[in-house]
């Protein structure tokens, strides 16, 4: 069986989780092609693939604009597909997040055996501690083998609806329109070191240096790449500067719950995520004895 992930993943944790899938398709004899979506969408067919994966952050319970690019520009096939999408908060409301996407592929052909849903850290809002980043990743990496089991066997997770899904999709895809808009008005400051970091990480191609001079484009989605990875924290996100998160998470810290700051954002949410992850680890465990 041959399998091509499409994942879009601004500052790496939708990746990380890609990652695994791969590592654990390839363990049962899948062989799996990744492929990034930037903003060069070339060689994109499904024709030489047995199974299509569609891996993304989620945007404002929505699928990312380079995403619903993508499905509209691939081939009509009667393929199956699943979907791998992260979020930092496990919202009920997340699960609208493929509504247009999947209709789009509908049309195309193409069936869905299972929809993914991990929590990773933010990249914008505020800034998870190390501490939860690592037991997120944690139990994304205890999930992500029973996930793909259920797959390969066609019986993959199917997502519950949510009541006015669609509508309420719609409303929060004005982001698409947006980030655009806003990636305009980014800035460095006299921080910048013009290194060039942002130029390279950016996946639409949106930032250039010009003349000593960062440049930003009006191609942004909001993927904060360029925010997230400056070695300065340099750039201003323009109206969404206050939610900023500069860095990388150190995944390799003790797992652990949220503390301090934000501790009690979502925590219900969290908790119930965490806990269901536990059990349905317990669960298959009793049934490979």
């Amino acid at each position: 069986m041959r399998c091509v992930i499409f994942c879009f993943s601004g500052t790496g944790n939708t990746l990380k989780v890609v990652e695994e899938y791969r590592a654990h398709l390839e363990e049962r004899g899948v062989e799996v092609v990744l492929r990034k979506v930037t903003n060069r969408l070339d060689n994109f067919g499904t024709d030489d693939f047995d199974l299509v994966g569609i891996a993304y952050p989620i945007h404002g319970f929505n699928a990312p604009e380079p995403i619903i690019d993508l499905v509209k520009q691939l081939p009509a096939s009667d393929k199956k597909y699943f979907v791998v999408k992260t979020s930092g908060e496990m919202l009920k409301l997340n699960n609208i997040s493929s509504n247009k996407m999947a209709k789009i592929l509908k049309k195309k052909g193409y069936t869905q055996i299972g929809e993914y849903h991990y929590a990773m850290p933010y990249n914008m809002i505020f800034r998870h501690t190390d501490n939860m980043a690592s037991l997120m990743f944690d139990t994304a990496k205890s999930l992500v083998p029973l996930h793909v089991d259920e797959i390969l066997s066609g019986n993959g997770q199917k997502l519950d609806k949510v009541f006015l899904g669609s509508f309420i999709a719609w409303l929060f895809r004005i982001e698409h329109k947006f980030m655009p808009i806003n990636g305009k008005h980014f800035k460095t400051n006299d921080s910048c070191v013009h290194c060039g970091l942002c130029e390279r990480v950016c996946p639409k191609g949106n930032i250039r240096l010009d003349d000593g001079k960062v440049q930003f484009g009006d191609k942004c989605v909001g993927c904060m790449a360029c925010a997230f990875a400056c070695p300065k924290n340099a750039i201003n996100t323009a109206v969404l500067n206050g939610w900023k998160v500069n860095g990388k998470y150190d995944f390799s810290a003790t797992p652990k719950m949220q503390e301090g700051d934000h501790e009690n954002y979502c925590k219900r949410s969290y908790i119930r995520y965490f806990e269901n992850a536990k059990k349905v680890k317990a669960d298959d465990n009793k049934d490979n004895k």
